[in-house]
């Protein structure tokens, strides 16, 4: 991939993108944010473009990352092996109110 069109990519990443969590199968790699990079490296063109583009690395309770990707990138890292599932992250906002943090202040 020539290097105007790599730019091309990450520029169009970062304006058009959405976030979104990217689950993987495990690995017996030490280091699972090697495979995170490697992975999105496949579809973005380069290990750069994907450290770039990481927001985060799920190395815990789940194999996974989250970056800032177009529907074709989407569509793109659906189709690896060992890519589980890619789904767009969602924010939750509680509810607030005349309710909110009653009861809190006997905690203190």
């Amino acid at each position: 991939m020539a290097d105007n069109q790599k730019e091309e990519e990450q520029a169009k990443a970062s304006n058009e993108g959405s976030v979104h969590i990217v689950y993987l199968e495990r690995t017996s790699d030490e280091d699972p944010e090697n495979t995170h990079i490697q992975t999105l490296a496949s579809v973005l063109g380069s290990e750069e473009a994907a450290k770039n583009a990481i927001l985060y690395s799920y190395k815990h309770t789940v194999n996974g990352f989250s970056a800032k990707l177009t529907p074709e990138q989407v569509d793109a890292l659906s189709k690896l092996p060992g890519v589980l599932q890619v789904m767009p992250s969602r924010t939750y906002h509680l509810h607030g109110g005349a309710g909110a943090g009653a009861g809190l202040s006997s905690l203190s």
